[in-house]
């Protein structure tokens, strides 16, 4: 029994060791807490309740329904063909590293930009997470107790839910398994009790017409496409993420299958459990226009409210809170790790100290404050414009989608004959469904940097385009005035380690949190680059 227990282990460890790392996090999660970090970072308790209002003024209910069963079925196709290549490499790096072995000689370039539009996407990603529970958070306390909240009050609680999250991640890293899996039970018994309990109690339901053919348009566009395509967001949103269980695969138990049936399962539940989510709150609305102009800041806590009274409200959004409050530290985990993986391969500003695994608390305990400390820059900007939120939220989408896609366009191009699929395969449907991803993903890039109301102003502007810009500014000048002159895509660990490197393992016991630069000639030319 027990040499069947190490062969297990073994076997992740041995393949992650061919694609030339050696093992440093604990690998602990089994399949299924791999598949709930990504379907808690998902959530659609999350990104479905942030952007309802949004949506609805968007095209209003048929978008909202008919839109969800829409982008789900596209990201399916976008998470199949990560899943493909995931199950062939499976490794913490996830998407960079793909974009390197599949890209050829295009490597570096293809990995660097993969890399760096994954690190933005995550950035707002979490922001965009943490700063939605920091608003529903204020919603609540205010319907409570009458207290009316201002922006900066509501970035200071923004604040603090960051710092405890990376509280959490830093120093309670054995819960973090536990907490995805309590989080998973909380989104779907979630769900069910706010199903049951708006279908029971909620006196004036809506008709089956009004949710599934309603079409709203309060943005100020003539364009019904358009608006309907501007509705998208809310879906598109919350259907990011679940390139998670690409980046705990180094934790993960037979990660080459555990890791690609993680993303799969992440999406197909989501969609199942964000379709049920969706009729519940649309079927209950009991006042339309009181939800679109809305005292309580929230329109779905305006839902609940007219058909719950006070009480059952706050309980129904108790709920909502303890969803986000799990998926944004989900997102905090799997953003560490993605710094983590990239900053090992010196892709990083100050890769030397990202890189490092804490000997004694076995996390990455630089790249988990740098996650929370970026995302906390992104929140400021609610400041500056009340609309920052929704910007916010499209900057994790397209960062996220063009990671996503990069890898799978190397695939169909440049690897479409030399590559080795895993465990897990497409098949002859690979490139079906890979080039419809791929163009999917083009046109959400494009869609969500335009303006979601007219006419355009400075209070209503979406800024997303700016940060896009700057971040496709950075990203391409410093590959070609900087990076692409020592940047050579991932750096094998091991071969470090016979070079006489040091690198820090969650096995190894010690006080020094500091370990040794490695003395490989290459990688320190590349440190000091950096």
């Amino acid at each position: 029994m027990k040499k069947d227990k190490v062969a297990k282990v073994d076997r992740s460890e041995e393949r992650l060791r061919e694609l030339g790392y050696k093992q440093e996090l604990k690998r602990e999660l089994t399949s299924f807490t791999n598949f709930s970090v990504s379907f808690s970072i998902v959530s659609i308790l999350t990104g479905l309740t942030s952007l309802y209002g949004t949506a609805l003024n968007s095209g209003g209910p048929a978008v909202i329904i008919w839109g969800w069963v829409f982008v789900s079925f596209m990201s399916m196709c976008v998470a199949a063909s990560m899943a493909e290549i995931c199950s062939s490499y499976p490794t913490s790096g996830g998407l960079y590293f793909y974009s390197s072995r599949l890209a050829g000689k295009h490597g570096p370039f293809f990995a660097w930009v993969t890399g760096w539009w994954n690190l933005l996407g995550q950035f707002g990603c979490t922001a965009g997470i943490d700063f939605g529970l920091a608003l529903l958070l204020c919603s609540v306390i205010s319907l409570a107790t009458g207290w009316i909240y201002e922006r900066w009050q509501v970035v200071l609680i923004y604040f603090l839910i960051l710092i405890i999250h990376g509280l959490i991640n830093t120093f309670l890293v054995k819960l973090i398994a536990i907490m995805n899996t309590v989080s998973v039970w909380v989104h779907i018994g979630g769900i069910v009790i706010i199903l049951v309990t708006l279908l029971v109690k909620a006196k004036d339901k809506a008709t089956a017409s009004f949710v599934f053919t309603t079409f709203i348009n309060n943005t100020g566009w003539s364009s019904s496409v358009y608006v309907v395509l501007l509705g998208l967001l809310q879906s598109q949103f919350t259907m990011t993420g679940y390139d998670a269980s690409a980046h705990m695969t180094e934790e993960t138990k037979n990660a080459d299958v555990a890791g690609p049936v993680g993303i799969l399962m992440a999406v197909s539940v989501s969609f199942v459990a964000g379709l049920a989510y969706l009729l519940a709150l649309t079927f209950g609305i009991q006042n339309l226009e009181n939800v679109l102009n809305t005292k309580t800041g929230n329109p779905i806590a305006q839902i609940f409210l007219d058909a719950l009274g006070q009480t059952g409200a706050i309980l129904l959004l108790v709920i909502l809170l303890l969803a986000q409050f799990f998926c944004g530290n989900a997102s905090v985990t799997a953003n560490s790790r993605m710094i983590y993986a990239f900053s090992r391969d010196g892709a990083m500003p100050g890769s030397k100290y990202l890189h490092r695994v804490h000997p004694q608390l076995s996390s990455p305990v630089w790249a988990i404050w740098l996650s929370c400390f970026v995302s906390a820059l992104l929140g400021l900007l609610y400041l500056i414009n009340a609309a920052a939120f929704s910007a916010i939220t499209s900057i994790a989408t397209i960062g996220l989608y063009i990671s996503y896609g990069i890898p799978t366009f190397c695939r169909l191009t440049f690897a479409r004959d030399s590559f080795e699929p895993g465990p897990i395969s497409l098949g002859k449907w690979s490139p079906i469904i890979g080039w419809t991803a791929c163009i999917w993903i083009c046109i959400i890039t494009v869609l969500f940097v335009l303006p979601g109301e007219a006419p355009v102003t400075a209070q209503n502007m979406n800024y997303t385009v700016v940060i896009v810009a700057a971040a496709a500014f950075y990203i391409f000048g410093n590959w070609y005035f900087n990076a692409r002159h020592w940047f050579k895509g991932p750096v094998s660990n091991i071969d470090m380690e016979e070079a006489g490197a040091d690198f820090p393992s969650s096995s190894n016991a010690g006080d020094k949190f500091e370990v040794d630069t490695p003395a490989s000639s290459e990688k320190q030319e590349l440190e000091e680059r950096i």
